[in-house]
């Protein structure tokens, strides 16, 4: 995986875009840590995909534990009104 400083240099951002653009991910990292990601928007939409996936497996198994009704009064006083 390529790496990118977190400095500004347009040519070495410009490269970088350009192999993202061709499929490939790249680190960029501030003080020698990595601390973001430039990637191909595909991944990106996978990324997403996975992640609302998870999320209505989370909202499935809430809804299993319970009867599927709150009454407004429990809404209410669960968020704090």
């Amino acid at each position: 995986m390529t790496r990118l400083r977190a400095i500004h240099d347009p040519e070495q951002l410009t490269a970088s875009l350009d192999r993202v653009e061709k499929g490939e991910r790249v680190l960029v990292e501030s003080g020698g840590k990595a601390v973001a990601a430039l990637v191909p928007l595909a991944d990106l939409a996978a990324l997403e995909a996975l992640e609302d996936a998870e999320d209505v497996a989370a909202a499935m198994a809430a809804l299993a534990d319970s009867d599927g009704t709150v009454s407004l009064a429990e809404l209410k006083a669960r968020l704090g009104l």
